[in-house]
C-alpha cells in the first residue's frame, strides 16, 4: 500500500517511520510512505501557505492552491482515498482501519494546521477523519495514528497474524487481563485457572473477563456488543 502525507513538517515523521513494526514494515516494503511539503508547490517568494479567512476571524487558514497542486502531483492508483485529518471527521476506529487495510491501494493524508484549511479542498477530498473530539496542534499527529493503525493490519506486518484477532476492538470487547512471569509479584497472584492448563477454562475466562471489562469501563462499547448478539 502506497501512503502519500501532504505535511508542512516532514521531519515529524522521521523517527517514527524508522522505529519499530513501523520501521520493519517500511523496510520490508509491505507499505512505502512518501512525503510531500505543500510549501513546495508555492509560487511567491516567501512560500506562503496561509493566509486570512474571509469575514474574520482569529487566526489563518491552509491556503488551497499549494494543498491542490501538491495532490495534483501525485500518483493516481485504483483504489485511493484523499483524507483530511480534521476534528470534523469521522472519529477513527478499529473498523476503520480494517476497511482502510482491504480495500485500498493509496492513502492520501492532508495534514491541517492553523484554523484548518480553506472549505475548497474538500472538493479533492474523499473522506474527513478525526483522532477524536478533541483540538491539537497540527494534523500529523492523527496522520501518524492513521498510518500505524492501518500498516499494523497489512499483511507480513505483526509475526504471529493471528493476535490480530484477539486483541480489543477485534470482536467488539475489550482486551482481557494478562499476565507473564514470575506467578508471584509483590503479593499479587496471577489467577488459578491461567495456571491450571485447563484452555477450555481459560478462553471461558478470558471471555467473561473481556465481557465484564467492557461493560464497566466502556458502557458505550458493551451497548454495541449486546446488539449485535442479538
Amino acid at each position: 500500500m502506497r501512503f502519500d502525507i501532504l505535511t508542512l513538517f516532514p521531519d515529524f515523521f522521521t523517527s517514527p517511520l524508522s522505529s519499530g513494526l513501523l520501521g520493519k514494515a517500511l523496510a520490508k516494503q509491505i507499505a512505502t510512505v512518501y512525503l510531500t511539503n505543500p510549501r513546495d508547490f508555492t509560487t511567491d517568494k516567501h512560500h506562503k501557505v496561509d493566509d486570512e479567512p474571509y469575514g474574520g476571524g482569529v487566526g489563518m487558514l491552509m491556503k488551497p492552491e499549494p494543498i491542490f497542486a501538491a495532490i495534483e502531483s501525485l500518483p493516481v492508483m485504483p483504489r485511493r482515498e484523499v483524507i483530511l485529518m480534521t476534528p470534523q471527521g469521522e472519529t477513527m476506529n478499529q473498523k476503520m482501519f480494517q476497511s482502510f487495510a482491504a480495500e485500498c491501494d493509496q492513502m492520501v493524508l492532508v495534514c491541517g494546521h492553523y484554523e484548518g484549511v480553506d472549505e475548497r479542498v474538500l472538493n479533492l477530498v474523499t473522506r474527513e477523519v478525526s483522532l477524536g473530539d478533541f483540538v491539537l496542534t497540527c494534523g500529523e499527529i492523527p496522520a501518524l495514528t492513521l498510518l500505524n493503525g492501518v500498516i499494523r493490519l497489512l499483511p507480513g506486518t505483526v509475526g504471529k497474524e493471528e493476535s490480530l484477532k484477539l486483541e480489543s476492538f477485534e470482536a467488539g470487547l475489550l482486551d482481557y487481563p494478562q499476565y507473564t512471569r514470575p506467578a508471584e509479584f509483590r503479593g499479587w497472584k496471577v489467577p488459578d485457572v491461567l495456571l491450571s492448563g485447563n484452555h477450555q477454562a481459560i478462553a471461558e475466562w478470558r471471555k467473561q473477563q473481556q465481557i465484564e471489562r467492557t461493560r464497566t469501563r466502556r458502557p458505550d462499547l458493551w451497548e454495541q456488543w449486546q446488539q449485535s448478539q442479538q
